[in-house]
């Protein structure tokens, strides 16, 4: 079994800045790509942004300047540093993992976080 277990989420005022963590738990072999998504109300669920193994990063254009995705191989943990927080960013933050169980599997399969909110006031 794996797990992702958000954490750092809440309310900000715009302007401000939070910084979410993931962790990852259970059964790992090994893990390729992280990232964070988000879904604010009525609205589908969004790319955020993606980190590889190998620290490659990629980000949604509306968060370009203001969020930093980074990770931590040896603690399985996958951070969003987020900068100059704007209304508009208010909503569940999520997790995503690529990850391989076995040694016997070439591919990861994906696994969710439940979930952190976000809330930027304005």
């Amino acid at each position: 079994q794996v797990q992702l277990v958000e954490s750092g989420g809440g309310l900000v005022q715009a302007g401000g800045s939070l910084r979410l963590s993931c962790a990852a738990s259970g059964t790992i072999f090994r893990i390729n790509s992280m990232g964070w998504y988000r879904q604010a109300p009525g609205k589908p669920r969004d790319l955020v942004a993606t980190i590889t193994s190998s620290g490659s990063t990629n980000y949604a254009d509306s968060v370009k300047g203001r969020f930093t995705i980074s990770r931590d191989n040896a603690k399985n943990t996958v951070y969003l540093q987020m900068n100059s927080l704007k209304p508009e960013d208010t909503a569940v933050y999520y997790c995503n993992a690529d990850i391989v169980t076995t040694i016997y599997y070439s591919y990861g399969m994906d696994y969710w976080g439940k979930g952190t909110l976000v809330t930027v006031s304005s």
